[in-house]
């Protein structure tokens, strides 16, 4: 019997969804009543897990709070956890990221802000570095926020090689550090930008969101605006895989937790459009590493619908079968517990969902 965890940060605060064997779901909330809440990880290394969350009061400002009892207390530190040093004349509007490292990197967990810029935890997140060699990159003076702002929202940890670290920035694109985060490149050779003269500069692109692959940590997913992408070699070359869906349009891609070449994408109309595609209600699954797309409705709405799934609210849990979940901007939140193959609704008229992540309780 298997305990699952469903973490859903909105516009007005986080809920949190229990669901023990197979017993129904149950809610609680909001946490951070009136925060956006833009960012939630959850860290099960070690004995103790613990939930991250980066929320954003009005009054006081964003922050990032942390729980080592599934949500019962939440602990501030007394200084802000995430703060620029007062040499780069920068302050932190909001955490787009927060990303646990692997089991090689016990202790670390990534932060992702805006300003675009990224930062590192050694004690699992109760204070964090500024990595200074991304945010001194050559290229910055050139990097242009995207609609939503100068965000860094993806990190990506190589399982293998601690040092190994993958970002992606909008609009700023992708950039990797095989060093431990002391030199940083571009790597977008492939990916493009429509809304640029040069359409495949060496950075620039308005990169959604990206995914590793279960089976090979070199293969990375990527939902660009216009453009879905597979790398192969980590990143350095991207290759279109968009063929076959109803648009290449989105911000969201998830990768399964198991099943190699297995991802899934939430397709939207357009960019001027941003609504899911031909008003369906669908993800789309490929098991081909891109080759084809297969649409999942079975249990989602079959009237015209108009909910927006955003960069981070697609995941996976690492059950198996393995749970699907979305949220969208229109407060509702989906389940699959069957690796995609039908969906159900958990909850529905919440704030505009922005983020969503699930995990197994062992």
């Amino acid at each position: 019997m298997t305990d699952l965890l469903l973490l859903a940060g909105t516009r007005k605060g986080l809920f949190i969804g229990r669901r023990r064997g197979e017993g129904p779901w149950e809610f609680d909330g909001p946490h951070f009543n009136a925060q956006a809440v833009s960012a939630v990880a959850f860290d099960g290394r070690g004995p103790t897990p613990r939930i991250l969350v980066g929320g954003d009061s009005s009054h006081w400002g964003p922050s990032v709070f942390t729980s080592d009892d599934l949500g019962a207390t939440w602990r501030e530190p007394a200084a802000p956890a995430v703060r620029f040093p007062a040499d780069t004349g920068a302050s932190l509007e909001r955490v787009w990221q927060l990303h646990p490292a692997g089991p090689e990197a016990p202790d670390v967990v990534y932060a992702g802000t805006e300003p675009a810029a990224l930062f590192r935890s050694t004690d699992r997140g109760e204070s964090f570095e500024l990595v200074r060699p991304l945010w001194e990159h050559p290229t910055r003076s050139e990097w242009v926020p995207g609609g939503g702002g100068e965000g860094l929202h993806t990190v990506i940890t190589d399982p293998d090689d601690p040092d190994a670290v993958t970002v992606a920035v909008s609009t700023a694109g992708v950039f990797r550090t095989l060093d431990g985060g002391a030199s940083w490149a571009p790597s977008n050779h492939g990916v493009s930008a429509v809304f640029l003269p040069d359409p495949r500069p060496e950075f620039g692109q308005c990169v959604h969101k990206i995914a590793q692959d279960a089976g090979n940590p070199d293969r990375l997913y990527l939902q660009n605006h216009w453009g879905v992408y597979r790398s192969d070699d980590a990143g350095a070359r991207w290759t279109d895989i968009g063929a076959g869906l109803p648009s290449d349009f989105g911000f969201a891609v998830a990768a399964h937790p198991h099943h190699p070449d297995t991802a899934y994408v939430f397709p939207l109309n357009a960019d001027s459009d941003r609504v899911p595609a031909e008003h369906r209600c669908r993800v789309y699954r490929t098991r081909d590493a891109g080759a084809a797309w297969e649409p999942l409705s079975r249990g989602l709405p079959d009237e015209d619908h108009y909910g927006t799934v955003l960069r981070d609210a697609l995941c996976t849990d690492d059950a198996d079968p393995a749970g699907i979940y979305f949220g969208n901007r229109n407060g509702e939140l989906y389940a699959s517990h069957d690796d995609g193959d039908s969906w159900r609704l958990l909850a529905g008229h919440l704030p505009d969902v922005l983020c969503v992540r699930a995990a197994v309780l062992r």
